[in-house]
């Protein structure tokens, strides 16, 4: 048994070269939705490799290496060479580049030397196994020299000449005296790079507030910027609380479902509008975009002596006030009766569930009633 290439913390054996290939538990991953498809031309002179966690790169196969989702290779590194894996040949490298916006062309992409060959996965993975020792001692080093900063994860090349130092801070940090500390104890060339609070987020893993693993670390493909006017547009309470992750910064998934939101808006009117009628006016307050309700209130400041509307009587009002007339009430008739009979019917209810509480008691002291007739008839029968 052992453990899976990058980023996968899951035992499986080493003939398992599916688990290898297809893992899907690499942070940042890529789906090939084109690969079950025959008959599509495969271009093999551009492909995306992945190394550790977020890292990943566009490499030129100048060798025009037959190249599959899974195959370790050996790619050009300043200095020496890295080791990757493989996790995008075809036709979509180009869409992803685009997405990127790496021009194909680039004279900064780097070449793919070879298939990995078994003295390269060895070294690779003997540098592998010194991460994690190698980032505690880094930690305990910044403590030493008092740096405001925390060294998060440890990457390094797949010939053991770099190792990337990731690290976190508030603040600009000066670490120039600690980059010659770190060389003169690992004895290899040091890289700092730093890393945000949702990168951070996604290497460490960890459970969200729905029950599920955190979409940073499972599937989500690309850090896409949340803002607080996506979640005013759904009209989400703006506590820090309910609205941050596990990063401090506000959760992924608001974005997810803003289209929905939006595509659902382009039925309402205006809310900015005064409705204007005969009885006074009335500001918005809020608005249920899938019940299709609006709610208004006689005072702008203020919730109270709130009303809702239907989007067709708020466009008719709003229609009324353009033309200068004005609504003699907020309501039609009909909507009044109804909201009367409504009001009626919760009554019944509420009488119907404390009826049944009521006729609890007296059946309760009938049953006390007849066992104590049983017991005097048995008594006096076995008195006879």
């Amino acid at each position: 048994m052992s453990v899976c290439y990058r980023g996968c913390s899951a035992r499986q054996s080493d003939s398992d070269i599916n688990h290898k290939r297809y893992c899907s538990c690499n942070t940042l991953d890529v789906y090939d939705w084109l690969s079950d498809l025959k008959g599509v031309a495969s271009r093999q002179y551009l492909v995306e490799v992945r190394f550790k966690n977020t890292r990943k790169g566009f490499f030129r196969n100048v060798n025009k290496l037959f190249l599959e989702r899974g195959d370790v290779v050996a790619v050009g590194s300043s200095p020496g060479h890295d080791i990757g894996i493989v996790s995008l040949a075809g036709e979509l490298v180009l869409e992803q580049m685009q997405k990127y916006n790496i021009s194909p062309d680039d004279e900064n992409l780097k070449k793919i030397y070879r298939k990995a060959k078994p003295a390269d996965i060895e070294k690779w993975k003997e540098a592998i196994s010194l991460e994690t020792p190698t980032m505690l001692k880094a930690r305990e080093i910044t403590e030493s020299m008092k740096l405001n900063m925390k060294i998060s994860d440890v990457e390094y090349q797949g010939d053991l000449t770099k190792a990337i130092f990731y690290y976190i801070a508030e603040e600009r940090v000066d670490f120039r005296e600690l980059i010659k500390v770190l060389a003169e104890e690992f004895k290899v060339r040091i890289e700092m790079r730093q890393v945000g609070a949702r990168q951070e987020a996604g290497r460490i893993g960890g459970i969200g507030a729905c029950g599920r693993q955190l979409c940073c670390s499972s599937w989500l493909t690309n850090f896409s910027s949340v803002t607080t006017n996506t979640a005013r547009e759904q009209e989400i309470s703006l506590n820090p609380q309910k609205i941050a992750g596990q990063c401090c910064k506000l959760k992924c998934c608001i974005n997810y479902e803003i289209e929905v939101y939006n595509d659902a808006k382009k039925e309402f009117p205006d809310l900015t509008r005064i409705l204007e009628t005969m009885d006074g006016q009335y500001y918005f307050q809020k608005a249920d975009i899938f019940k299709k309700m609006i709610w208004y209130s006689t005072s702008p400041d203020s919730t109270f002596n709130m009303t809702s509307l239907s989007i067709g009587r708020v466009r008719e009002i709003i229609e009324l006030n353009r033309n200068g007339d004005k609504p003699p009430r907020l309501l039609e008739q009909t909507e009044i009766i109804n909201k009367e009979r409504g009001s009626t019917e919760t009554l019944i209810i509420d009488e119907a569930i404390t009826r049944f509480d009521e006729k609890e008691k007296p059946r309760i002291k009938k049953k006390k009633k007849r066992r104590k007739k049983n017991k005097k008839l048995k008594g006096s029968e076995n008195d006879s």
